[in-house]
């Protein structure tokens, strides 16, 4: 949903209105309302729950048909969401369908989201040739990668946050060491979990970050089902001045806070991408995802470290040294300035 911002906001410099989100899950809403460009944001549950079984599903389509036909980008390469389309009576000639526009080679996920933007319904095809110039060259003009902003009420919120845990007097680094799988059912090195990342390894780098730190708060992100990891890690490391976060850290207060953060450190997150959308500097671990497709690229053009590994030959993240992460994040260029 960070990497979707590049499509948002080229299609509200193309149409000049704001532009309605249907989405799931709930990282979707939280992040998305009130950002620029982005009018009404309705979200599912899920996509894939029986349409009887989910009310959530239901008002989306009464909300698609009060709409009315008009430009859609349907940007899911499934077909969960697809049965909600049809039952609200959107014609296909109305719809761009990011499947019938596959990724180009070496092509970023956010460079996709950019011309599947430039590409408009069948439907629009009526609309005189200098109109569609003049919303192509705003749409070009938009800066590439992605953007979140952060309001002055989030940004006031947070200090009186920080304030209250002791926090509001020193910069921060930033340390996401879990993932949505990290805590699911049993063990953290389960198959399915490939940004998995030794704990060790973890207590290792951040007693690195306070040796060359000193002066900074290390602060410990996530949510409150990755708790028990990060409090595993601050045991391992015994370092001072090393706080978990993942008790109180709703979407507009994590974006504040990444906002405000002199770097983060995380595995290929969602944070990760947020960070980079705020402009916040950053070491990320990847496993089996392609950096090429989905390294982390905000606007602001925050610097970036990317690190990958292998074991046998195959993408890991369980080839990543504590050693590397460290050795990036000295080059890091962290940001610096007021609190």
């Amino acid at each position: 949903m960070v990497l979707i911002t590049a499509l948002l906001r080229v299609l509200h410099a193309q149409f000049g209105m704001p532009v309605d989100v249907l989405t799931s899950g709930p990282w979707s809403a939280p992040l998305l309302r009130g950002q620029p460009g982005v009018g009404e944001v309705m979200s599912v549950r899920s996509r894939r729950t029986p349409y009887w079984l989910a009310p959530d599903q239901r008002r989306a389509v009464r909300w698609l048909r009060e709409r009315g036909a008009g430009p859609t980008w349907f940007c899911d390469a499934n077909e969960a969401a697809r049965p909600m389309l049809e039952r609200a009576h959107l014609p296909a000639r109305w719809r761009v369908e990011v499947r019938e526009h596959p990724r180009e080679p070496n092509e970023h996920a956010t460079e996709q989201w950019r011309r599947l933007g430039l590409i408009w319904p069948a439907a629009l095809a009526d609309i005189p040739a200098a109109v569609r110039a003049r919303a192509r060259a705003a749409a070009q003009a938009v800066a590439p990668g992605c953007l979140i902003a952060v309001s002055t009420t989030q940004r006031a919120e947070l200090a009186a946050w920080l304030a209250a845990r002791g926090l509001d007097a020193s910069p921060l680094i930033c340390i996401q060491a879990g993932n949505k799988r990290t805590m699911r059912r049993g063990l953290k090195r389960l198959a399915v979990n490939h940004k998995y990342w030794p704990e060790e390894r973890w207590s290792q780098v951040l007693r690195h970050v306070r040796s060359v730190y000193p002066g900074h708060a290390i602060v410990l992100l996530g949510t409150p089902s990755e708790q028990r990891l990060n409090r595993e890690l601050m045991a391992r490391a015994r370092i001072e001045r090393c706080h978990d976060l993942a008790d109180d850290l709703p979407i507009p207060r994590l974006l504040a806070l990444l906002e405000r953060a002199a770097a983060l450190i995380s595995v290929d997150s969602g944070p990760a991408h947020a960070a980079a959308a705020v402009g916040c500097p950053e070491v990320v671990l990847f496993g089996k995802a392609s950096p090429s497709l989905y390294r982390p690229l905000g606007t602001a053009g925050a610097d970036v470290k990317v690190l990958t590994g292998q074991i046998e030959g195959a993408p890991s993240m369980l080839g990543i040294s504590a050693e590397q992460v460290s050795a990036a994040f000295d080059e890091l260029r962290l940001r610096t300035g007021p609190l």
